[in-house]
């Protein structure tokens, strides 16, 4: 059975204004600071890096805590791609009997199972008798650090 709290907002990107903005392109020591690298940047569009094709992707703001496990809390924004094949172990947006829902696809040899990221939810069979979809799969999570 579906979470019935848990809702997807869905988005497009917005090819129109892109923006740039400057990239520390050594990356960001997490040890001792390097000196020897201040401030060399470059431009970098994160809709370009994160986007890879324009026409089947996706953004879904996640609401719910059924994912936390795999690094997807309530707030956070999906990327998804609907362009993508559906593999074992791939995280997707899932159609189930009129519901979305954002769980691990587990391919079995003889069922599909969608798995949450949190030991208090219970996984999801999925049968003949279920309307089902996988609508895309997600490829990037955009979250805000507190």
């Amino acid at each position: 059975m579906l979470d019935k709290n848990i809702k997807l907002a869905f988005f497009r990107p917005d090819f129109e204004s892109e923006v740039f903005v400057p990239l520390i392109s050594q990356g960001i020591n997490a040890g001792f600071p390097s000196p020897a690298a201040d401030f060399e940047e470059e431009k970098i569009s994160l809709d370009a890096f994160l986007i890879k094709n324009k026409e089947a992707t996706f953004y879904a703001k996640a609401s719910g805590n059924s994912m936390i496990n795999a690094g997807i809390n309530d707030g956070d924004i999906l990327v998804i791609d609907r362009s993508l094949p559906v593999t074992n172990n791939k995280i997707a947006i899932c159609f189930v009997d009129g519901e979305f829902t954002v769980k691990r696809i587990a391919i079995q040899e003889d069922k599909i199972l969608l798995l949450p990221e949190n030991p208090n939810y219970k996984p999801i069979e999925i049968s003949k008798e279920n309307e089902f979809v996988v609508w895309g799969i997600v490829t990037y999570v955009i979250k805000k650090l507190t």
